[in-house]
């Protein structure tokens, strides 16, 4: 009796001791307000107090590189090689009964954000097989973005937050507060838009927040306005919803039923699939599907500038391809991105466009002044200008610098030409393009935070002598020209923006 006793009790502890491994794959499943779940996995294994394996948090894949502790309290380290940038996540938490309590936070300043996991099947979270790369071949020109696409995307504004009636709402300030007729012409719906799940005959769906996409498409058209639309090469958006990979065609011909004129396709998922240099074939998979919806539709290539896209990005049928990172509002970001195009003006031209990204124009993180610099870039840039701002609700300078004509001509110039570099002295910098009908466009940036005097020289841009006209067109004023130069004062972080002609 006395040894069943003992075999009992020793039966207990191992099964309490099996029941506390943390081993096993856990879903913590955040309910969000569109309908959709927010999803982390943990493919955990636990021998003594080692716990290793991966978390994938939305398009994120970490690999655990520490841990201490046990089932009763532990913490975990996930890290991931984001191009240039490690990322880092940490858990902390305990198993309960058959739970894992967890909490961690999205930033070192952000709250603790709890999370409960339950156990699911081996394998429910992993990273779908891979799918081999077409062959390369050039996808046929689309003829469309023959001047650089205008219009306005939801992301830097609304992120998560944009929905049918934010989009119907921006649409009918577009079509009334002078941006429609000043070019502006596409609504663009990032991420966050998709179901969580693609219908039984694998069809992308829509989430709550978007009732009806083709109705919603109907009403932009209405308006005498484009919709635009997002998606990823990946199996998960940046955002962790529903992605394109293996159904490229399928989705291209939804997005043409429901009337969509332009995708931006965002690398993101994709990278945990594919490497850098397999980018071009797998971007080339959508721009045959788009080709072979049936409908034009403009394609924008999200890939951050990674493996020299500008070189490669008109064969995969691309419109416009990101030549940098995110862009934040600030002037740092703003200017750090800009100042750094200088090198790709000669892969600029109609159909195909450098995006330095969108604009972040009205949305509170730059003066006045620095947001007039920053539309001047762009349209020196030959760049797509994309406002990312609240169009309902906008003071009436920051609508000024948005609807400046004189501006955006430069920017829709037909020829299509980017801007170089032509001179720097410290922070002080000219660049000049070239414009249709032999005139130039030239703008004296002052980088610095006090005002400078500036100097631009007529032979640096090829005019001998000096033009017959030019005109200031922030001022919307004729400027005199009395010799073979000119000099300004140009106000700290600002910009003198010129149009010279021979005629």
């Amino acid at each position: 009796m006395r040894l069943l006793r003992i075999l009992a009790i020793v039966a207990l502890s191992t099964t309490s001791c099996l029941a506390a491994n943390l081993t096993g794959n856990w879903l913590a499943a955040t309910p969000l307000p569109d309908g959709t779940q927010r999803k982390a996995y943990f493919d955990l294994k636990q021998q003594d107090s080692k716990i290793t394996g991966h978390i994938r948090v939305t398009q994120f894949y970490y690999t655990l590189t520490e841990s201490t502790g046990t089932s009763e309290s532990f913490t975990v380290t996930g890290t991931l090689q984001d191009g240039k940038t490690l990322r880092r996540v940490i858990y902390e938490g305990k198993l309960v009964g058959d739970e894992l309590h967890m909490t961690t936070r999205r930033r070192p300043d952000a709250p603790l954000t709890e999370l409960v996991a339950h156990k699911v099947p081996e394998g429910e979270g992993a990273i779908p097989a891979r799918i081999e790369p077409p062959p390369l071949h050039k996808v046929p020109y689309n003829s469309l973005a023959k001047t650089p696409p205008m219009g306005w995307n939801s992301w830097n504004k609304f992120a998560g937050r944009v929905d049918d009636a934010t989009v119907r709402k921006i649409a009918d300030a577009m079509a009334s507060n002078g941006m429609k007729e000043a070019g502006y012409v596409y609504i663009n719906i990032d991420d966050t838009w998709e179901g969580e799940k693609r219908d039984a005959n694998g069809n992308i769906t829509t989430n709550k927040k978007f009732p009806d996409m083709k109705a919603l498409a109907d009403y932009v058209h209405s308006k005498g306005l484009k919709l635009g639309i997002y998606s990823s090469p990946g199996p998960n958006t940046c955002a962790g919803y529903e992605g394109s990979y293996g159904h490229e065609e399928q989705d291209a011909k939804t997005f043409a039923a429901w009337g969509i004129d332009y995708l931006k396709y965002d690398w993101c998922g994709a990278r945990n699939i594919y490497t850098e240099q397999e980018m071009q074939p797998i971007y080339q998979k959508m721009g045959d599907a788009l080709q072979a919806s049936g409908r034009p539709i403009v394609y924008s290539l999200c890939q951050y500038g990674l493996n020299e896209v500008w070189k490669w990005g008109p064969d995969v049928g691309g419109n416009l391809w990101r030549t940098t990172g995110d862009i934040r509002d600030a002037w740092d970001s703003m200017t750090k991105i800009a100042f750094n195009q200088d090198q790709l003006a000669p892969f600029a031209a109609p159909g195909h466009w450098n995006d330095p990204d969108m604009l972040e124009i009205g949305n509170g993180g730059m003066t006045e002044t620095e947001y007039r610099t920053h539309l001047s870039l762009w349209s020196m840039l030959a760049a797509p200008l994309i406002a990312g701002n609240d169009l309902r609700d906008m003071s009436p300078a920051i609508h000024e610098i948005l609807i400046n004509k004189e501006v955006i001509a430069i920017d829709q110039d037909r020829d299509g030409k980017q801007a170089t570099r032509i001179s720097k002295s410290g922070d002080q910098e000219i660049w000049a393009r070239p414009l249709a009908g032999g005139a130039y466009a030239v703008a004296l940036f002052n980088r610095a935070k006090e005002d400078a005097k500036m100097t631009i020289k007529w032979s640096d841009i090829g005019i001998a002598g000096k033009p017959a006209k030019a005109r200031e067109l922030w001022s919307h004023s004729d400027v005199k020209i009395s010799g073979s130069d000119y000099s300004t004062t140009v106000p700290g972080h600002g910009v003198v923006m010129l149009r010279t002609s021979q005629k």
